[in-house]
């Protein structure tokens, strides 16, 4: 009596830890994405218009000599 080789069986557990491993990592990247989006957007810009008057500024005398070499 000869036995009958056994059909090959597929193995359903790696498939299983495969299929949620990629949940896990799909949910996680999700939440991330989530918690980026809620961060609190800028305030804007703020734009702040002055006129500055101009300052009196001393008068400096300077003596200047020139010289032609003849």
């Amino acid at each position: 009596m000869s036995r009958r080789p056994r059909k090959a069986r597929r193995r359903v557990g790696p498939w299983v830890v495969r299929v949620l491993a990629l949940a896990i990592a799909l949910a996680v990247g999700v939440a991330l994405g989530q918690a980026l989006d809620d961060s609190s957007a800028p305030s804007g810009t703020e734009t702040s218009v002055r006129t500055l008057e101009p300052g009196t500024q001393s008068v400096r005398t300077v003596t200047v000599t020139v010289t032609t070499g003849q």
